[in-house]
């Protein structure tokens, strides 16, 4: 049993849980494992200069991943700043072991922060080491934590004491473990009898489902009962968005979702919820007649809010493939029969959606501003088969999903949680993640200038990740949730509004910032030089921007 300082002891245990990068800001109370760090060159230390741009990162390297980052900020300052972003890691279920140092616990008098009481809202865990003994294990629980399902963040605190004094400890990384949960077997065959006599069912699919790699699951459990798919929020690939059974976004939180779920007689949800955002809206999501099927791997979930028929605690793509066998073996020709016609109306349904689409995309080509429709159309016609979406293009995420089809798993990565200032840092983390694809960033000007010190990470550390801002010069998504607070809260039929403080009156020149952080960067108001541009920065094989005016109406 070696005898070690603290301090070595943390970074002997990232080597052995195979960590790669530490993403972070340090500061003085930081000094001791920068110090440690001097002994271990594998361990490559991603230097950020604000503490979003260090979360957005990692958040991303560990969604891409499926592996735990680890993230380590300056004591209760640097800690705040990342916390925003620490719940979108929660909300999206992130593997990530945040982690800070304090001062001495010897140092009563003068005060200490509790760093985990500052944590504690957005993680799975959190502890603080107090003694160098501590180190080990409590690493080895965080990681544990952060990978089990239903996965999710956790924090660790090392005070100053700890890392300095020695121990004689052993080095023990957490277990490799085995976590897919198989569901029970009645529930299986509860929802398969449910599902072969729906004459409307519904699926709505989730992140969970992408964290269980379960979507080829999701597709056969889709065809085989014909039902309609729904996704309450899509920031990863979780359904191909091709599939003609596929038909966007729905959320049973505004009239429209809750139109579209109610009319279904059967519901299956899985990994999701079935209804999120801000607003309150009073009664059910689902009708009165409709059931609900519940699959997940966080319990959490599962009843959370909405009635439920069926729940079914369960690794979401081992749920599927048994759900999928049962119905094979249960499901008679003329259920069969009726499924394949609910699949043709469904494909007919999307054909529809992508004719409205185009008749958008061609009514608003000589918009100017440019509309976001022409952006990403131009946009998705430069793209190499193999890109990598960052999306934190907010209230462009329509025409994002509207011009580019997503149908393999990780082709797409999206904020989750609602705090702005994911995309830039995450664009970097992806392609740390990913090193042999292009990844491009859609980033809403709000968002951007939240973490626009990514563009110095960016090239301090050679990571060649093209940003694509959406400028419009406005928080438009405050614009668009003030007329739905009027018209859904107040009930107002005619919104109107003065927009107060939702405006840029002083333009962000992004292509400015981003030269004098040394990128190559390009402000685009010709619609008909952004494919050019997007091609020329692609090829060039470093960090590149382009600042894209587009049209700020609501």
């Amino acid at each position: 049993m070696p005898r070690l300082a603290g301090k070595r002891m943390v970074m002997e245990m990232l080597r052995a849980e195979g960590v790669e990068y530490i993403f972070g800001n340090p500061g003085t109370s930081e000094g001791p494992l920068l110090d440690a760090l001097e002994d271990f060159p594998d361990l490559k230390y991603m230097l950020a200069t604000q503490e979003g741009v260090a979360m957005g990162m990692a958040e991303a390297y560990a969604r891409s991943t499926g592996k735990p980052s680890f993230v380590n900020l300056h004591i209760q300052t640097g800690l705040a700043n990342g916390i925003s972003l620490l719940h979108n890691a929660s909300e999206s279920g992130t593997p990530m072991v945040l982690t800070s140092c304090n001062s001495d616990i010897r140092k009563l008098a003068e005060g200490r922060t509790d760093l985990t009481e500052m944590t504690n809202e957005f993680t799975k865990w959190s502890a603080e080491v107090t003694h160098a003994e501590q180190v080990p294990g409590v690493l080895r629980r965080a990681f544990n934590e952060a990978k089990t399902p239903p996965t999710g963040p956790t924090y660790v605190a090392f005070s100053a004491n700890a890392l300095d004094d020695e121990a004689d400890v052993d080095i023990v990384p957490s277990a490799g473990g085995y976590f897919r949960t198989a569901p029970d077997s009645r529930a299986i065959e509860d929802a398969g009898r449910m599902l072969a006599e729906a004459s409307h069912p519904v699926m709505l699919v989730g992140e969970r489902l992408a964290h269980s790699g379960g979507a080829a699951e999701a597709i056969r459990v889709a065809e085989l009962v014909g039902a309609r798919v729904y996704a309450p929020y899509y920031s990863e690939m979780n359904f191909p968005t091709s599939h003609p059974q596929f038909l966007g976004r729905a959320s049973g939180l505004l009239p429209a979702g809750r139109a579209q779920l109610s009319s279904a007689d059967v519901v299956l949800c899985v990994g999701t919820t079935v209804s999120s955002g801000y607003f309150y809206t009073s009664g059910h999501a689902l009708g009165d007649d409709t059931k609900l099927i519940h699959i997940d791997s966080d319990p959490r979930e599962v009843g959370k809010s909405e009635p439920t028929d069926l729940g079914m605690i369960a690794d979401p793509k081992t749920a599927l493939a048994d759900l999928a066998d049962s119905l094979e073996s249960t499901m008679s020709g003329s259920a069969r029969e009726a499924a394949k016609g609910r699949a043709v109306a469904a494909g007919e349904e999307q054909e529809a959606q992508r004719a409205a689409w185009a008749s958008r995309v061609k009514g608003r080509w000589d918009v100017s501003p440019m509309s976001t429709e022409r952006m990403m159309t131009e946009i998705a016609g430069a793209l190499p088969p193999d890109t990598i979406i960052a999306d934190d293009s907010v209230t462009t995420r329509g025409s994002v999903q509207g011009a580019i089809d997503f149908n393999e798993p990780g082709s797409v990565f999206g904020e989750r949680g609602g705090s702005l200032g994911w995309g830039m840092g995450g664009a970097l983390g992806l392609k740390l993640a990913n090193p042999n694809r292009p990844v491009v960033a859609v980033v809403g000007d709000g968002s951007a200038m939240m973490t626009v010190q990514a563009l110095w990470t960016a090239v301090n550390a050679k990571i060649p990740v093209v940003y694509v801002i959406c400028n419009n010069s406005s928080y438009r998504i405050l614009k668009l949730n003030m007329n739905t607070y009027k018209s859904h809260v107040l009930k107002d039929d005619a919104p109107e509004s003065q927009h107060i403080a939702m405006d840029f009156p002083t333009p962000f020149n992004f292509a400015g910032i981003a030269a004098a952080f040394g990128l190559d960067s390009r402000r685009i108001e010709d619609p008909a030089e952004l494919a050019p541009a997007m091609k020329r920065a692609l090829a060039l094989g470093e960090p590149a921007l382009l600042d894209v005016a587009i049209d700020p109406s609501v």
